[in-house]
């Protein structure tokens, strides 16, 4: 079949056969590359350091965290983008997912704790289903922080003993 004066190779129908991935297909995961490279920019050197990159990737990233100019980081990142291309990006976005999903966890978490301190200054009987919740508790202390938080909120004092209280929980209630 002859198509603009080139030449296909034509399977039994007479269409062209299928040789790879589409343009499309190609520009949608350059895309999704380039946006994988865009979330490693937003990292910070800490989190930047736990990722399992090659130098020059480590080295354009780097790079593109210093850049301001729009023009500039723009071409950094299709720079990166292409850099990505050459690896497994697999691991990277695992890495990044696992991030996200321990801060929704641990947003959880803090959310429970507050509710708990909430009860425990609200209602007496609280202490008792903390008491049943978690039996390894030691309930003086938290006695204690629960009596001095109130007192606290009645003088108007800084939420001191109120702080200490929710540390006290998250030591209680994290495994």
């Amino acid at each position: 079949m002859i198509v603009e004066n080139k030449v296909w190779p034509a399977g039994n129908d007479g269409a062209p056969e299928y040789d790879g991935p589409s343009k499309t297909q190609r520009k949608n995961e350059a895309h999704a590359l380039q946006a994988l490279g865009i979330a490693l920019v937003a990292l910070n050197r800490e989190r930047l350091a736990q990722v399992d990159l090659p130098e020059s990737l480590r080295d354009a990233v780097l790079a593109a965290q210093k850049i301001t100019a729009h023009e500039g980081r723009r071409r950094q990142m299709q720079f990166i983008g292409k850099l990505m291309r050459h690896i497994d990006p697999a691991p990277i976005q695992a890495r990044l997912d696992e991030w996200n999903s321990v801060s929704a966890e641990q947003i959880a978490r803090m959310h429970q704790i507050e509710r708990w301190r909430d009860r425990l200054l609200a209602e007496p009987a609280a202490l008792g289903e903390l008491a049943t919740s978690f039996p390894q508790a030691d309930l003086q202390p938290l006695r204690t922080l629960i009596r001095n938080t109130l007192r606290e909120r009645a003088q108007n004092k800084p939420p001191k003993n109120y702080r200490a209280m929710f540390q006290l929980l998250r030591d209680i209630i994290t495994p």
